[in-house]
C-alpha cells in the first residue's frame, strides 16, 4: 500500500477549479517529483493534501482518509509542508521558529533540535538571530529544518529552489537526499527545475492544466522527447 494516495482529486479556489481528477501515489521511502509549468496545479496539489484548499476526491495517508481534514489533523498524522516562499516567521528568532515546528511532538524540543543541527550546523550560532534577517538560502534551510522538527512521515516541498543560488540549491537537495537515504524520509517535491527534480527523484508526475499528463520513472521521463522539449530545454 502506498504511503500517500490521491484518487480523482478536484480542487478549487472559490468558483475556479484548478485540479481535475488528479491521481498519484507515493510509496514509503520514495522521493517523487511533480513537474509542470506555471498554473499547472502543482502547488494546489500540495495544498489539497495539507487541507489548505477546498477539494473533493480521495486523499489517503497509509490507507486512512485525510481528504477534507483540517491542516492540524494532517500535521498530527505526520505530514509536514514547506510552502513556496518559505513561510518562516521573520519576526521570531531562529530558535522560536524551530520550537513552532516541534509543537506537536510529545517528547519535547531537545531531541529534534539535536537531530536537525546535524544537518544544519549553523543553526546553533544563529539561534537567537531574527529569522527575517537571514539570507534567502538560510531562510529556506530554516523552513526545512522547522518541518523536520515535527519528525514527519511525509515531507511536502513546494518549489524549494525558487530564487536561490545554484550552490544553495545543490546543498538543499543534498540534505533532502541524505534524509531519504539515511532515515527513509518520504518526500513529494514540486519543482520547476525539471532537470534537478528528475535527478533527485525516483518517479515523477507531469501536470498540465490541473491534470496528470505523464507519469513514470524519473529516468524515463528525462528521456521522453515531450518532457525534454517542454521542461528540459533540449
Amino acid at each position: 500500500m502506498p504511503l500517500l494516495e490521491l484518487d480523482g482529486v478536484d480542487a478549487r479556489y472559490g468558483p475556479v477549479q484548478v485540479l481535475h481528477g488528479v491521481s498519484l501515489d507515493v510509496g514509503e521511502g520514495e522521493v517523487v517529483a511533480v513537474l509542470g509549468g506555471n498554473g499547472a496545479g502543482k502547488t494546489t496539489t500540495l495544498r489539497a493534501i495539507s487541507g489548505l484548499v477546498a477539494q473533493s476526491g480521495e486523499i489517503r495517508l497509509d490507507g486512512e482518509r485525510i481528504g477534507g481534514s483540517a491542516p492540524e489533523r494532517v500535521a498530527r498524522l505526520g505530514i509536514a509542508h514547506v510552502p513556496e516562499g518559505r513561510g518562516i516567521f521573520g519576526e521570531l528568532s531562529v530558535l522560536d521558529n524551530l520550537r513552532l515546528g516541534a509543537y506537536l511532538r510529545r517528547n519535547g524540543f531537545a531531541p529534534g533540535y539535536e537531530r536537525v543541527r546535524g544537518y544544519f550546523p549553523w543553526l546553533e550560532e544563529r539561534r537567537d538571530q531574527q529569522a527575517g534577517t537571514l539570507s534567502g538560502g538560510e531562510q529556506q534551510m530554516l523552513a526545512l529544518a522547522r518541518a523536520l522538527m515535527a519528525r514527519p512521515r511525509l515531507l511536502l516541498l513546494d518549489e524549494p529552489s525558487l530564487g536561490l543560488a545554484p550552490i544553495i540549491v545543490r546543498e538543499l537537495f543534498r540534505i533532502v537526499g541524505e534524509l531519504n537515504e539515511k532515515e527513509g524520509l518520504t518526500v513529494l517535491v514540486v519543482e520547476q527545475n525539471a532537470k534537478l527534480a528528475l535527478r533527485s527523484s525516483s518517479r515523477a508526475y507531469v501536470l498540465e492544466a490541473g491534470r496528470v499528463a505523464l507519469e513514470g520513472p524519473s529516468g524515463e521521463l528525462a528521456e521522453n522527447e515531450s518532457v525534454r522539449k517542454a521542461y528540459l530545454g533540449y
